[in-house]
């Protein structure tokens, strides 16, 4: 709770350099100056009381001088001015000049500030930052390449650990409060959006087993961002796992339109399970194409973004963008394979169930 900034300084020097010498930590530094030039003005109270300057005025005449004082607002013009008074810029250019200034006494006289006060030169923070009434210093990295923003901050909270006194506290802020808060919610997110999807599925299609067949198109879709973001060392940020969730229904989706159509010729046309499964994946293969290349083409923008934001856009553009490459590709080509897998265990069990139940 002191306001000891030399002190403050040299614990945030000592977490600063400690961070840098570690690796999964990069480009650290503090906006904390402890030391910036500034003028002090003391006030000579027992001078001011003797010349019947009340203390109060002589900072309240500075402030109008130096800052500005809101007097009061006119109509003219059709508009609503506001009037402010201050001292005008030559008048307040150097140090010396705010001694130069006057203060009206009691008594009525104008009383020059020079003879009440005194000028010394100090060092100061340029800016105070109170966070939660404590005074703090702001530390702002980044992770090195090959880290996500995660490890980084395990870093950090191992770092402040071990060379914070014990009198001396941190916190996160902005957007990696965010991340601490949401922590590994986005897991949690991820998997009740497949667990949605599989019981819609499972009431759709009547069957425990079968809706198994179109999930299997979501770890496919996954390889594609994975593989890319890994390579081009993109961080898993907010970005990236928007668009992770969003591949869920869009590789859903195609799995869908093939399992739909294979189910149909077994069920209903009572073709062998193979030849069914090879049915829907050669009828559905244009459709594929066409709906899942209309959206890559349509996220093609997003991944050659360029200027402000343009790193968030590419986040999510290049996940999505590798995940319907990777689903396309693919879930022609597995789909089928675990519909005629998933279709024969659940006729097997179907079979089998009469049988147990019979005396």
């Amino acid at each position: 709770g002191s306001f000891n900034y030399r002190q403050l300084n040299d614990v945030t020097e000592t977490v600063v350099k400690t961070a840098k010498a570690t690796p999964q930590i990069q480009r650290i530094l503090t906006t904390f100056r402890p030391d910036a030039p500034h003028v002090g003005l003391t006030v000579d109270r027992i001078q001011a009381e003797s010349l019947r300057v009340p203390v109060g005025d002589v900072f309240d005449a500075l402030t109008s001088y130096v800052g500005s004082t809101y007097i009061n607002q006119f109509n003219k013009f059709g508009l609503s001015l506001q009037v402010y008074a201050q001292a005008d810029s030559r008048f307040r250019l150097q140090p010396d000049d705010l001694l130069n200034m006057y203060v009206r006494s009691q008594d009525g006289n104008m009383v020059p500030i020079g003879t009440l006060a005194h000028l010394s030169p100090l060092t100061a923070p340029p800016l105070i930052t109170l966070y939660n009434l404590y005074p703090s210093a702001t530390i702002i990295g980044a992770p090195a390449k090959g880290f996500s923003s995660g490890q980084a901050m395990a870093t950090m909270e191992t770092v402040a650990a071990k060379t914070l006194p014990s009198d001396v506290g941190y916190e996160w802020s902005a957007m990696s409060y965010q991340e601490k808060v949401t922590g590994n919610l986005l897991y949690y997110g991820f998997a009740l959006s497949v667990l949605l999807v599989y019981l819609v599925l499972a009431g759709q299609y009547e069957s425990w087993i079968l809706p198994l067949a179109v999930i299997s198109a979501v770890p496919l879709a996954l390889l594609g961002p994975v593989t890319t973001l890994t390579s081009l060392g993109i961080d898993n940020n907010l970005y990236v796992q928007i668009g992770l969730m969003l591949l869920i229904a869009l590789s859903a989706k195609n799995g869908i339109l093939i399992v739909e159509v294979a189910r149909e010729h077994r069920i209903i046309d009572g073709k062998p399970i193979l030849e069914a499964a090879v049915e829907a994946a050669r009828t559905r293969f244009r459709p594929i194409l066409m709906t899942s290349f209309a959206f890559i083409l349509g996220v093609l923008p997003l991944v050659l973004a360029t200027g402000a934001g343009a790193n968030a856009r590419k986040s999510l553009g290049i996940s999505v963008f590798t995940g319907m490459i990777a689903s396309t590709c693919l879930a022609v080509v597995f789909v089928p394979a675990f519909f005629v897998a998933l279709q024969t265990l659940q006729e097997r069990i179907g079979q089998k169930k009469p049988a147990s139940a019979s005396p």
